[in-house]
């Protein structure tokens, strides 16, 4: 029931997996989107279902081109011969807001075929209508903990990338993580460790996990109080894991961060806020229609806030 979904914002991390297409990219502001019910509930209404006033028909809302754009979609869902969903997909067979979600974006963007290939910033503007704040981890500012710290306790998406252009995912590595795949970041932790201070984040995926210093497979956390145990506790296998800031920054290229307004970015001197406006449409071949809040059925207008 897609009621349920809804209500509950049952998060992706743990349930979702994603098949037969590369939008990893996708799926990590998807995921991200789930831990904020505020932001979730402005691009997914709360009050949809299969059962009561079903029309046949979701809506969902995407901030494109500068404005807040509604996206009207069947509930007819591509599955392969075993009747299996193609892409999205949650292990909870009753859940499909993300498999619904995932079309309506689809169609906000012209096909299926043109989401094999985008960046999570992209998805993470369309989510939210914010601001970007892209940090190149080879580069990063000595107050990066700090950063993360306010990002987390803020409304922000958080994802990470282990490359800079996209490509196509790749193979899993023998550490546990995925060649060419992106990640949300789901949490950060400071725990006193018998070298001093370590720093932790906290990463998903439905299939592999990292098998570095501080897995699920690590005795790391055996030398830890029971208290922060208790913190870092994780089922064995379950998708999500922790590594150091430090193999953070080694293993992944670029950090990206979304924000509702631009007050965690800050302004350095000789930095300046930019505004740029492009126009255009597009066609949707889904089986879905694409409606401005000042009407007609496509969208144009403005759309980026960029630093410079």
């Amino acid at each position: 029931m897609l009621g349920e979904c809804i209500c509950t914002y049952n998060r992706f991390v743990n349930t979702s997996v994603l098949s037969g297409l590369g939008d990893c990219w996708f799926l990590v502001a998807l995921q991200a989107l789930t831990l904020h019910e505020d932001i979730m509930s402005r691009v997914v209404p709360r009050d949809q279902s299969f059962t009561e006033k079903y029309a046949g028909i979701f809506q969902f809302w995407f901030w494109h081109f500068g404005k807040w754009v509604l996206v009207v979609t069947d509930d007819h869902l591509p599955v392969n011969d075993a009747g299996q969903l193609v892409f999205v997909s949650s292990t909870c067979k009753n859940l499909f807001w993300g498999a619904l979600l995932e079309k309506s974006y689809a169609e906000l963007c012209g096909s299926y075929e043109d989401l094999q290939f985008g960046q999570v910033s992209e998805a993470f503007v369309d989510f939210t209508g914010g601001v970007i704040m892209t940090i190149n981890q080879s580069e990063a500012p000595g107050n990066l903990w700090h950063i993360l710290s306010q990002a987390t306790t803020s409304r922000t998406l958080i994802g990470c990338q282990d490359f800079s252009v996209f490509s196509a995912e790749g193979e899993g590595l023998e550490n546990g993580l995925v060649d060419g795949r992106a990640y949300t970041l789901t949490g950060i932790l400071k725990v006193t460790y018998k070298y001093g201070p370590e720093y932790l984040v906290k990463l998903p995926w439905g299939k592999m996990e990292w098998k570095g210093v501080w897995s699920d497979s690590s005795s790391t956390g055996e030398l830890l109080s029971p208290k922060e145990k208790i913190l870092l506790l994780q089922e064995y296998n379950d998708g999500e894991f922790w590594m150091t800031l430090r193999d953070f920054k080694a293993y992944f290229v670029l950090l990206v961060i979304g924000k509702l307004n631009p007050g965690l970015l800050g302004l350095e001197v000789g930095q300046k806020w930019m505004y740029t406006m492009r126009e255009g449409q597009k066609r949707s071949t889904t089986g879905g229609w694409m409606e401005s809040p000042q009407g007609g059925h496509k969208s144009q207008g403005s759309r980026g806030v960029d630093v410079g």
